[in-house]
């Protein structure tokens, strides 16, 4: 069985290893935390084992970044890949509830929890996150860092953009774009293109207006 590690001792994490541990997909090895606070404890009975950079002491072991926010995700990548770890090892985690058909593709590093539907030509990027009960339909492209809260549906042909968020049950039209680092509010309805870094909120959604309180990733 493949040795796993889990970088970022956070709820995500938690999540990830219940589909590990349920599936039997992989071995985990253990959590790798930068919190030296955390180094030496375990999570779910998982030990934590030190610093992100120690996933170069285990080179059986393909590694997961369990970090929540996509542009946190990207730092930790870049900081391995800067170490020498390869791209080649990242895994790649899919719930068993999850079909996926022939015709779509999930780049290495992406986590797909419970009963995620996806249709016919999706393409899912590098490191992305999706929580249980999304649905993808034909033709949707997801880039690398993006981050689906759970229950969030797109249309067809939906593009979501490098390290968007888009928050719990949220829903975008067919044909729409989502820009790099957009944040989509929970709930919201997305009917228009949304631009690089804007948040946008509401049933249609439109843009956050000026002193409006920010959705804080973590």
């Amino acid at each position: 069985m493949t040795e796993l590690l889990l970088v970022g001792a956070s709820g995500l994490a938690r999540e990830v290893l219940a589909c590990v541990r349920e599936s039997g997909q992989f071995d985990v090895v253990g959590v790798l935390d930068d919190d030296e606070s955390k180094i030496g404890s375990a999570m779910d009975g998982a030990a934590i084992l030190g610093p992100a950079s120690y996933a170069l002491r285990y080179p059986d072991a393909r590694a997961v970044v369990c970090v929540g926010a996509g542009r946190g995700r990207e730092r930790v990548v870049a900081g391995l890949t800067g170490l020498g770890y390869p791209g080649y090892r990242f895994a790649t985690v899919v719930d068993p509830s999850v079909r996926v058909p022939y015709s779509c593709d999930i780049g290495p590093g992406s986590i797909l929890l419970g009963n995620i539907a996806l249709t016919s030509g999706i393409t899912i990027g590098s490191h992305v996150v999706m929580m249980p009960g999304v649905t993808l339909t034909h033709d949707d492209e997801v880039e690398d860092y993006a981050t689906l809260a759970a229950g969030v549906s797109l249309g067809g042909g939906v593009r979501i953009g490098r390290a968007a968020y888009l928050g719990m049950n949220s829903c975008v039209r067919e044909r729409i774009r989502v820009g790099a680092g957009a944040t989509i509010g929970m709930g919201a309805a997305v009917l228009a293109d949304v631009p690089d870094d804007e948040t946008w909120v509401g049933v249609p959604a439109r843009a956050m207006r000026s002193g409006m309180l920010s959705r804080s990733v973590g």
